[in-house]
């Protein structure tokens, strides 16, 4: 078996246990990583690293809430101790909580709540993660976002975005997209490179109750820009939302 260059590497992704966070758990293990499955969800968590296992993958499931404090210490604590640094850190976990509700009916309760799971979420795992971010000689951070959450597509009247009212997960998306930009600046002279991923309009749980499309891609389309993203060498970019219809990474989303 060739040895790939990402043997030994160590990568986290969150919301793992199913749809495109297991899709990218499974593509980083075939990688020669050894991938941590974050899942809120004990048994689903177990049985999705026992789906995934075999003998040259590496899939440890990991409890993990991403909205509760002592589970994402926990977290970094185990990885600390059973491998001593992280050079992939992948914010999946996302959720939506206002599908079918006019903007003018959202309230501040749902709001927060999307914002608990897809901004403060993804900024408790990279600070808890940074110390171990810190010890690698490539350490990447991908962000799932969406063009939901572009401030040029929603300004945008004839763009099919600017209709879609979601308030509180465009709105969380837009915020994670501001996040990553601001990280990367902060990152960057670190070597630590971090970029917002467009998975596309996907068919998943997440979009079960969509009274739009529910999604045209498949889970490994939609995983293909943001493994690429975790698999960046030094040369790749950093502060940039890549990802589009055809699941390239050379294709950018407006901010």
């Amino acid at each position: 078996m060739t040895r790939s260059r990402h043997q030994g590497e160590v990568a986290l992704v969150t919301g793992a246990n199913k749809g495109i966070g297991l899709e990218i758990t499974r593509r980083l293990a075939a990688e020669g990583m050894t991938v941590y499955l974050g899942a809120r969800d004990p048994e689903r968590g177990k049985s999705a690293e026992l789906g995934l296992g075999g003998a040259d993958t590496d899939v440890r499931f990991l409890h993990l809430d991403v909205t509760a404090a002592e589970q994402v210490d926990a977290a970094i604590a185990r990885i600390e101790n059973e491998c001593g640094k992280l050079d992939v850190l992948v914010n999946n976990a996302g959720i939506v909580t206002e599908w079918g509700t006019p903007v003018e009916q959202i309230t501040a309760a749902q709001v927060r709540q999307a914002y608990e799971v897809n901004v403060f979420g993804p900024i408790a795992m990279i600070h808890a993660c940074l110390p171990l971010l810190q010890r690698s000689s490539r350490a990447r951070v991908v962000n799932l976002s969406s063009p939901l959450g572009s401030m040029a597509l929603l300004s945008d009247p004839h763009h099919p975005i600017s209709t879609r009212g979601l308030l509180a997960y465009s709105s969380s998306k837009a915020a994670l997209n501001s996040i990553t930009v601001l990280y990367a600046n902060a990152l960057r002279a670190k070597g630590i490179h971090v970029n917002a991923a467009n998975p596309g309009l996907v068919a998943t749980d997440l979009n079960v109750e969509s009274p739009f499309s529910r999604g045209h891609q498949t889970v490994a389309e939609a995983a293909a820009v943001p493994v690429e993203l975790a698999l960046l060498d030094d040369t790749g970019p950093t502060g940039e939302f890549r990802g589009g219809p055809t699941g390239s990474v050379e294709q950018t989303v407006p901010w």
